[in-house]
């Protein structure tokens, strides 16, 4: 039987469903990348923002409540262009069907249309060819053929399939696309979603990876053995009762009673509980309810069939877990009228920025985008009036921005530093103590401005693009984000660089950061960036420069000219 409405449940069975379907594709995502080093991290960040809302959403019957736990989760768990725009999408939905107790295929267009129109609203330059495009032209193209009597199945079949034609298009949209001959990878991973969320209904709901699944009887503990520490002993209160879940399997036999409604069987466990949720599918019957007396409900229940399967969990050890959590001792707070969050992904860069005046440093990098939560939780230790924050890099600078538009008690400046090198010489042109807090933004983002960054590393796969070819294996050179040369030798590969640098003749400082990838490679008894060093002052003389040691992955040599 084909669905008319579906509720928060369900709702979030669909989604678990559609966050399996992305993960089965996650690693295909993260190759569809336009760029011949592993930097294709879209995948991945839209698998953690999803997972993030999830976590963050608790269980429950009303669709909107359900929608705004996730949402928020979203929004904190965002990584990357892909995860900040999957939120708003989800944000968008969650805005439309806020006092929705059950949703409709009308009410679920509805809610596509306004989450598409709250992404393209987040982002300040929206590019078409896209996530956005395709999910705005997947709706539009439907909108007028979905009415009341539309079964919700089929409206996401039909939105898959639109979203599918609209994909297809998106390389004549966007050059960059047609030039790598891949489509766009987060309109990939957000079509992945909406289908898992259409086969679930289908009854066909995806399960976790195999490898995921593979995992778990080596995790799996005896249900009876309790955690080291439990929260729960003879002297503690109980106020908080239980919630008791499980499937009941309705029987035939006459010593089970057969006049079976939801709404009958609902008002018998009113008398015992609360926040009951009872779901009918055929002869199966699934329920939730908060109960001080358990035994109470498995009485009621097991008049009408036999228990499939059965969950109870004690919520006041839930809630002293909770307060423990609460009360445990916060990180240290610094205090600063000026205070700087920059964003590093390796001990050595850490280092780096620390020693240059951050106060708070971030994890994230190319393939581990930092979240907007990760960015509050840095936020929340930092006691100052201006806050400023270098993502550097491209892809998490979104989650940054929102991030900062989230604070209300204190001024956060985000400047767009896309690299190291950007946040290295930002931080290095900083005027600590100034009084003038602009003065010192100022100053910072006209260092971003000054530094071009050189990137050189092993390629992983072929790669074509104007007149540059890259073979798997050799070395490739990178300017800001644009690959110019691809050479056998790492000596080539960086000269072929530095030639392709604008206005190379006016530059005079060069300071060079060496990876994991260059330590890897270094001979016994040489100095790191010793044969670099020779090579830059053969071929600039004039070029002061200063290597050191990042240790930072996926970039071999990252080199700062200024």
């Amino acid at each position: 039987m084909k669905t008319k409405r579906i509720n928060g449940l369900q709702f979030e069975e669909m989604l678990r469903s559609g966050l399996n379907n992305l993960k089965r594709s996650e690693r295909e995502i993260n190759d569809l990348n336009v760029f011949p080093v592993p930097d294709g991290d879209t995948g991945s960040n839209m698998r953690l923002t999803l997972e993030h809302g999830l976590s963050y959403a608790r269980s429950t019957a009303e669709t909107g409540a359900f929608l705004k736990a996730l949402s928020e989760g979203m929004l904190l768990g965002a990584r990357g262009n892909s995860g900040v725009i999957l939120s708003q999408l989800f944000r968008g939905i969650f805005l439309e069907l806020s006092r929705a107790g059950s949703v409709s295929a009308a009410d679920l267009r509805n809610g596509f249309i306004r989450g598409y129109r709250t992404a393209y609203d987040a982002v300040a330059r929206p590019v078409e060819g896209t996530i956005l495009t395709v999910s705005r032209e997947g709706i539009e193209s439907i909108r007028s053929q979905i009415g009341r009597s539309t079964y919700v199945e089929d409206f996401l079949g039909m939105y898959v399939a639109e979203m599918q034609k609209s994909l297809a298009h998106t390389p004549e949209m966007l050059p960059v696309l047609k030039e790598a001959g891949v489509v766009d990878s987060g309109a990939v991973g957000f079509i992945k979603i909406v289908d898992g969320m259409a086969k679930c209904l289908y009854g066909e709901a995806v399960q976790p990876p195999a490898e995921e699944k593979a995992a778990a009887p080596q995790n799996a503990k005896d249900p009876m053995e309790l955690p080291k520490e439990i929260l729960f002993d003879e002297r503690s209160t109980f106020e908080y009762g239980y919630c008791v879940e499980f499937i009941l399997q309705r029987m035939t036999a006459e010593s089970y009673r057969r006049d079976f409604t939801v709404r009958g069987f609902t008002e018998l466990l009113q008398a015992v509980g609360e926040s009951i949720v009872v779901v009918e599918n055929g002869m199966r019957v699934k329920v939730h309810v908060h109960t001080m007396k358990p035994s109470r409900v498995f009485r009621i229940a097991e008049k009408y069939g036999e228990f499939l399967t059965v969950k109870v969990e004690n919520m006041q050890i839930q809630h002293n877990e909770h307060v423990k959590k609460q009360e445990e001792k916060k990180p240290e707070v610094i205090h600063k009228d000026f205070a700087i969050a920059a964003v590093a992904n390796s001990d050595g860069m850490r280092e780096i920025f620390k020693g240059l005046g951050a106060d708070a440093l971030p994890d994230g990098g190319q393939t581990m985008n930092t979240s907007s939560e990760d960015f509050l939780k840095a936020f929340s230790l930092l006691d100052a009036k201006t806050i400023v924050v270098l993502p550097n890099n491209k892809n998490i600078i979104p989650a940054a921005k929102q991030a900062a538009e989230m604070v209300n008690d204190k001024r956060v400046v985000v400047l767009p530093s896309r690299s190291f090198a950007e946040g290295y010489y930002a931080l290095a042109m900083d005027v600590p103590g100034a009084p003038d807090h602009d003065y010192r933004i100022e100053s910072m983002r006209s260092g971003i401005g000054r530094v071009t960054t050189l990137s050189v590393t092993r390629a992983t796969r072929d790669y074509k693009r104007g007149n540059v070819t890259v073979k798997a294996g050799s070395f490739v050179s990178i300017v800001g984000h644009t690959v110019v040369a691809a050479e056998e030798t790492l000596k080539d590969a960086v000269l072929a660089g530095f030639s392709a640098v604008p206005d190379m003749e006016d530059k005079e400082n060069c300071f060079v950061f060496a990876g994991e990838g260059a330590f890897q490679s270094l001979p016994d008894g040489e100095e790191i960036g010793e044969d670099v060093t020779e090579w830059i002052a053969e071929a600039y003389p004039m070029i002061e420069v200063t290597v050191m040691e990042g240790r930072q992955p996926v970039y071999d040599w990252v080199f700062g000219l200024v």
